[in-house]
This record gives C-alpha cells, structure tokens and sequence, in this order.
C-alpha cells in the first residue's frame, strides 16, 4: 500500500535539525513539497543543507526564516508560502527548545522564553494553518482531508520531569490545545493529532548519549533497547499526514520504544 502525499505542501517548524530534519525528509520523500523552517540567520546554513539533500534525493521545497514566537513573523510565513505554492496542506509543529533549570531557580525569562516557543508558537502556526485550510475547503485531488495539522509533543506530555518544569508543562499544555483543535474543527475535515517522542538521538539531549555509561542509563529506560532516530518520527509524521489515517484525529501517538510503560517498574518497581 502506498503512502504518497503528492501534490501537498507542508510546512515544517525547526526544521534545520533533529527531528524536524527527520520528518522534512521523510515528507518529501513522500512526494509533498516541504517548507523548512528555521529561526535564525545562525540555522540558515543547516536548513540550507537539508533542502539541498531533499533536491538530491528528488524532492522539492523552499528554506523560510521565521521565529514562530512572533505573530508578524508567522503570519507572513504562511502568506509568503501560499503565495508561492497556492496553499498549504500540512503544517508540522515541530519548533522546540529547553530551558532547565530546578522549579525554586528557574527565571521569569526562561519559562516564558520557552512558552513562547513551545508552546505560543505552536498556536500561531496553527490558527494561520487552519486559517488557509477553511479558505481552500476540500480538494479531493491533494488529499480527503481539508488539512492536517501534527504536533510535535513529548513522552513528557504525561511523564512529569524534575528540573524541566517549564518544558513538561508545554506538552501537557499542546495535548489540550491538540484535543481541543481537533474537537472544534473536525466537522471541517481537518485533522490535528500529536506525536510524542521518547528519546530520539538529536543535539537536544546529546548529553543523554553521547558516552557508553550514559548510553547504559537511558537504556534503563526504553524497554525496546534502543534509542530512537528522526527518521523514525518523520516516517510516523508522513502517516499520520496520509490519507491512510483519515479516521485518525485528537489522538496522542506515543513513539518512545515504549518508554511510558516505565521499564524501571520491570522488576517490581
């Protein structure tokens, strides 16, 4: 059976490295044209390469700068790329950072620096995504869906993590918004759902893999053993975009190789 999202187009947030360069792949490779998103003059380098190796491989899309905390930013974004290419048809909500610190220490300025990321930029891209789709209506001919919006979350949407308070709290709050979105849009065919990564090996948590002891802790942790790869969350983006997954909306997908079954319980906890 075929998975093709040809004739779509989609845009990818924080899309110059780990997962988000994971999913644009795998996306275009899916036949869409893909939008890699970036948030600075510093990833532009990054998010160039990416689109260059998508071109080798076949696929086709354009590099955008665009800090997804800022409303202007956003709302041209989207304008720019329906300008470009007619419309948009999927938008992953992939733009992610961390900000750790203890709950007693943690600043002002690194909860909100974080929300406006995780959390504000998410619904911004959003609203202008669902925006675009309700203007477009249903084009049978892209796909049976009017859109498709996927929200990268986190296994910490439910598991609570100490000395990331801020981060945890994000993805409890992108469940909600997910739920809620695919509640009050759904009878405009338009289909929200998350993804929830475990522990996938990118710069983000490098510190919890970059030696064999650490490697040895994390694996206490994942009962399939392994730690997970981008690709493996850009293939699962590219089904839930699919029209195999029509019937699939407000629901969390937990890709984590089976981290919330809590592995340290095991042996009876």
């Amino acid at each position: 059976m075929e998975v093709s999202l040809r004739n779509q187009v989609a845009i990818i947030t924080g899309a110059s490295s780990g997962i988000g360069t994971g999913i644009a792949k795998s996306i275009a490779s899916a036949g869409a044209k893909v939008i890699i998103n970036h948030s600075s003059e510093k990833s532009k380098d990054e998010a160039q390469k990416v689109l260059e190796e998508i071109k080798k491989n076949g696929g086709d899309g354009m590099v955008y700068q665009c800090d997804v905390s800022k409303e202007t930013e956003v709302v041209k974004m989207f304008a720019d790329v329906v300008s470009e290419y007619g419309t948009v048809d999927i938008l992953i909500n992939n733009a992610g950072i961390q900000k750790d610190a203890k709950f007693i220490d943690m600043t002002v300025e690194e909860w909100d620096t974080l929300m406006g990321v995780n959390l504000r930029g998410q619904f911004l891209c959003s609203r202008e995504a669902i925006k675009e789709f309700l203007r477009r209506g249903i084009d049978t001919t892209r796909s049976v869906a009017c859109g498709k919006i996927i929200h990268i979350s986190s296994v910490h949407e439910i598991i609570p993590w100490a000395g990331h308070a801020n981060y945890a709290a994000s993805k409890g709050a992108i469940k909600m918004l997910m739920q809620t979105l695919a509640q009050e849009y759904g009878a405009d065919k338009i289909r929200v759902n998350s993804i929830c990564p475990g522990a996938i090996q990118t710069p983000i948590n490098k510190e919890a893999w970059e030696t064999p002891e650490a490697m040895n802790d994390l694996m206490k942790l994942i009962p399939y053993n392994r730690i997970g790869q981008p690709e493996d969350v850009g293939n699962l983006a590219v089904f839930l975009a699919s029209d195999l997954t029509d019937y699939i909306s407000g629901t969390s997908i937990f890709i984590d190789g089976g981290m919330t079954s809590l592995e340290s319980f095991s042996n009876g906890g």
